[in-house]
């Protein structure tokens, strides 16, 4: 699959939890890091999403904000 995304994140699943409609999806990346999506119960069922299961995280943003009191 090709996507114009660039920022891809390559990790293993820790945690999916899933309720009612939505899970969420806890990646934790080669270099230790963690990235926490919130996808749909769909998508987790559709893509195979498990514990253990590698694969990326993609992430498509047209902003990033960044507040400090």
């Amino acid at each position: 699959m090709s996507l114009s995304a660039r920022n891809r994140l390559s990790g293993t699943v820790h945690s999916v939890e899933t309720d009612g409609l939505m899970a969420e999806v806890v990646i934790e990346l080669d270099g230790g890091q963690v990235v926490t999506a919130v996808i749909t119960a769909g998508s987790v069922e559709r893509l195979g999403v498990e514990e253990g299961k590698e694969l990326d995280a993609v992430i498509k943003a047209t902003e990033v904000m960044v507040e400090v009191d």
